[in-house]
């Protein structure tokens, strides 16, 4: 149980919702930002004093049945509800995880999807292996070191890495970046790997760390991107993920808009190029 991260989410949580969100009159003289204390304690049928010391990280170990109150109450998504759960020290059901190496079916996906860019990717970001097309997509990564190879630390150690993507959708695209890796440690348990990288985005990025602390989670499932291709100029493929039961490896699937297959044929005439790969 992280008391002190439990603690914040539940408190940022209310914050986020109006007595309009769950039914309940917003009074004239209303002052607090977001819901009460006491009324999160009375959607979810406990007491406030109860629901009080577990924002303030005092409280044992609540219960899952407590852990369901407090999602209906709250009006989590089903994203949000597995953080809570994790934070609190019950983790939800999940398969074998499949580390690093990529097993022989998702090496056999990645050779048959070939008509399209393909990139299998860690949970944490990290590029494990990607197909000729999202090579010509996205450049090639032979030129960085492996332990860098990672979408989100190169969003916001390297500032040139930006250029291949649309301005006006920078910002979001950070918010989404962190809020899925925020996802991603809490479904590992806060272990080794995601803390070292997470110290490691810190240390160099006072954007990533402003984005962290604002603790949003939601994990990338489908989403457009809008990439400046220093070739092709400006190009549109919609993103689908899949991921392995443990959900700690990622196959991204990229698939032009309706009408927008003219960019997958000149990225099949230019093919894999050596330039310096870019994240995705």
């Amino acid at each position: 149980m992280n008391r002190d991260e439990l603690a914040d989410f539940l408190r940022r949580s209310r914050g986020r919702l109006t007595p309009r969100d769950v039914g309940l009159v917003e009074g004239p003289r209303r002052r607090t930002p977001g819901l009460r204390r006491e009324e999160v304690a009375a959607l979810a049928d406990i007491s406030a004093d109860y629901y009080m010391r577990l924002e303030q990280a005092r409280s044992p170990q609540p219960s899952a049945q407590v852990l369901a109150a407090l999602t209906r109450a709250l009006r989590l998504t089903v994203d949000e509800r597995d953080h809570l759960y994790l934070l609190a020290g019950h983790r939800p059901p999940e398969g074998a995880r499949a580390g690093e190496y990529l097993r022989p079916s998702m090496l056999y996906l990645l050779d048959r999807l070939d008509s399209v860019p393909v990139q299998v990717l860690s949970d944490l970001g990290d590029l494990l292996a990607q197909n000729d097309l999202a090579q010509a997509l996205f450049g090639c990564v032979c030129t960085v070191a492996p332990e860098d190879r990672n979408i989100v630390l190169r969003w916001f150690a390297e500032p040139d890495v930006r250029g291949h993507f649309a301005p006006e959708e920078h910002e979001e695209l950070a918010r989404q970046l962190v809020a899925d890796l925020r996802a991603a440690v809490a479904h590992r348990g806060d272990d080794a790997a995601s803390r070292a990288l997470v110290t490691r985005l810190r240390a160099a990025s006072p954007e990533f760390g402003a984005l962290w602390e604002r603790h949003e989670v939601a994990v990338r499932r489908s989403h457009p991107y809008r990439i400046v291709h220093p070739e092709l100029g400006r190009i549109a493929f919609d993103c689908e993920l899949l991921a392995t039961p443990a959900a700690d490896q990622r196959l991204r699937i990229f698939t032009p808009p309706p009408g927008g297959t003219e960019a997958l044929d000149l990225l099949r005439a230019l093919g894999p190029r050596h330039r310096h790969g870019t994240p995705a």
